[in-house]
């Protein structure tokens, strides 16, 4: 069953809230952080990108990049921007976006139930990410990173958390640039806090990563490297109820055809796909179905009958593209490591496959249908992995709002 707790966590004077909160880490390279967080000295991407404050070029894993993040996070509580709470509490952190709303528990979850695949995971990490997060961790001492968790839902839960919503005022409560909605309330009545702990002890068998496995690996290394720090074996997480959760498409662009023509590429296709042109952007408008932007045109591919198998990983979408395309035609074998591909998630749209490759910087793009959340919980729980960047989960939490020292 799940173990989590309450935390004190370090979060921002209420009237500061909409200027601290930033976008997570890992969605933003350095350039676009540094335009962000641009006239904002109150940013928590200082803390997050904290190279956005050092000279151009520096390498962003360098320790002088930690040291600045320790720095800045440092002098954010000096300056009492940040404060941390009085006591241990739970959080419930709301999100709405176009009219849809999800809302979700924010606490600790235990490191033993990472290890023990209590939290369950869909997808491999890699080393060179975990490291940075490892460092960052380490140095600064706190989880900036947030990582968003599923449960099947439970309906005492739902109903604890509707009721204090419903009951009190959110201490932040604000559109961001994007459109996005948040809203957060604290919830420190000893009784609903214990009440929460226990239902998730007896009726929670699982949680699963969403999204966040980097911070989540990473966070369980440095439990093992600060023996020491009771708060190091619990990390930070938002646990969410599956039923409030939609995955967006995580769709795909190549930089070359493996030597092809455009032509000859297409006719290699059709071994395995129904093609057809369509006149508008394509997205994919149900499974084994993609769309192909390639030499300014779109197409239809329709996946034809022997692409996929029934198991929890072959019949996937990602699966199908991968088995029959990357690797068959194009000869990319592990989309972690090969520098030929790329992932563009969902939110950003079509436009951003066509914008890819009509500067020539690819060559071309595939659009997806999007995973379900029943898929993800399927593979999880069979202990498999899905390929590489499979989902998209939007809204995304912001960073800076609720950070666990550790």
């Amino acid at each position: 069953m799940a173990i989590i707790k309450p935390f004190t966590a370090l979060r921002p004077q209420q009237q500061l809230s909409q200027q601290v909160a930033s976008r997570p880490y890992d969605v933003l390279n350095s350039e676009e952080a540094k335009t962000e967080a641009a006239g904002n000295p109150f940013s928590f991407l200082h803390v997050t990108k904290s190279e956005i404050d050092l000279p151009a070029g520096i390498d962003i894993h360098s320790q002088e990049v930690y040291d600045k993040a320790k720095e800045n996070l440092q002098q954010f509580i000096a300056n009492g921007i940040l404060f941390k709470e009085e006591k241990p509490s739970y959080y419930i952190y709301q999100l709405v976006m176009k009219g849809r709303s999800q809302t979700g528990l924010v606490c600790v979850s235990s490191v033993d139930d990472y290890f023990k695949n209590t939290i369950k995971k869909h997808e491999f990490t890699r080393p060179e990410k975990e490291k940075d997060r490892i460092e960052h961790m380490t140095t600064i001492r706190a989880q900036t990173g947030n990582v968003f968790l599923a449960y099947r839902d439970v309906e005492t839960v739902n109903t604890i958390i509707h009721n204090w919503k419903y009951t009190y005022q959110p201490v932040y409560n604000f559109t961001a640039t994007d459109g996005i909605q948040h809203a957060i309330w604290v919830v420190n009545d000893q009784s609903v806090i214990d009440d929460i702990t226990s239902q998730f002890q007896v009726n929670v068998p699982f949680t699963y990563i969403a999204d966040g496995h980097h911070r989540a690996a990473s966070a369980a290394k440095v439990s093992k490297s600060l023996p020491d720090s009771n708060e190091a074996k619990y990390f930070l997480t938002t646990i969410f109820p599956a039923s409030q959760l939609a995955i967006l498409d995580y769709n795909r662009v190549v930089k070359d055809l493996n030597g092809l023509s455009a032509s000859k590429f297409l006719g290699l296709l059709q071994d395995d796909f129904y093609i057809t042109h369509s006149p508008e952007p394509v997205k994919p408008a149900q499974l084994h179905e993609f769309g192909l932007y390639l030499d300014h045109k779109w197409y239809i591919l329709t996946a034809r009958k022997g692409t996929w198998t029934d198991d929890p990983i072959g019949v996937l979408d990602v699966t199908i593209l991968s088995n029959n395309i990357l690797d068959k035609i194009l000869d990319i074998k592990d989309q972690r490591t090969d520098k030929r591909i790329d992932f563009i998630g969902g939110i950003r749209g079509l436009k951003e496959l066509e914008k890819r490759v009509d500067s020539d910087e690819m060559k071309a793009a595939f659009s997806l249908y999007p995973v379900t959340i029943d898929q993800l919980f399927t593979i999880a729980d069979s202990g498999n992995v899905m390929p590489p960047k499979s989902t998209w989960f939007e809204p995304k939490l912001r960073d800076g709002l609720l950070t666990h020292l550790i």
